[in-house]
């Protein structure tokens, strides 16, 4: 089973929430949370920071994750682990494929003509603001 990563980036200010502006195919125009494939053998927070790191310079320094949820397409074969993080610093974006933006948390993440993931995007962000961000990656624990 392939699987993926997606990363909800909370801007420091937890104002704002960080999306690439796909230029292509899946969701061509519409907002999505940034992420990709995880490796054979990889380790899900390893892909995850990787991804972060390739797709928007933001490095493990600058931002600790926690492992939110996943989400098991059996039809497609994959898996999608959703990862979460706010800024600890100021960052400048660097974007790899798709531009990058910042989008206020008063978006409705739910409206299907702008944003990517068939309503999953409103759905996890409603998830962290019920529940909270999950497990912290286990080597950062100690820094609680």
């Amino acid at each position: 089973m392939q699987g993926y990563n997606c990363i909800m980036v909370f801007h420091k200010d937890k104002k704002q929430l960080l999306f690439c502006y796909r230029t292509r195919d899946p969701y061509l125009g519409k907002y999505n949370l940034v992420g990709g494939k995880i490796e054979p053998g990889e380790d899900g927070f390893t892909a995850a920071y990787r991804e972060l790191w390739e797709e928007t310079g933001i490095s493990r320094d600058q931002i600790r994750l926690s492992h939110m949820m996943d989400f098991t397409y059996y039809n497609q074969n994959c898996r999608v682990e959703v990862y979460v993080g706010t800024l600890t610093c100021e960052v400048t974006l660097r974007r790899e494929k798709h531009p990058l933006c910042w989008l206020p948390l008063t978006e409705n993440f739910f409206d299907l003509e702008r944003f990517a993931g068939e309503g999953n995007i409103g759905h996890m962000l409603e998830q962290v603001r019920d529940y909270g961000t999950g497990i912290i990656f286990p080597a950062d624990s100690a820094d609680i």
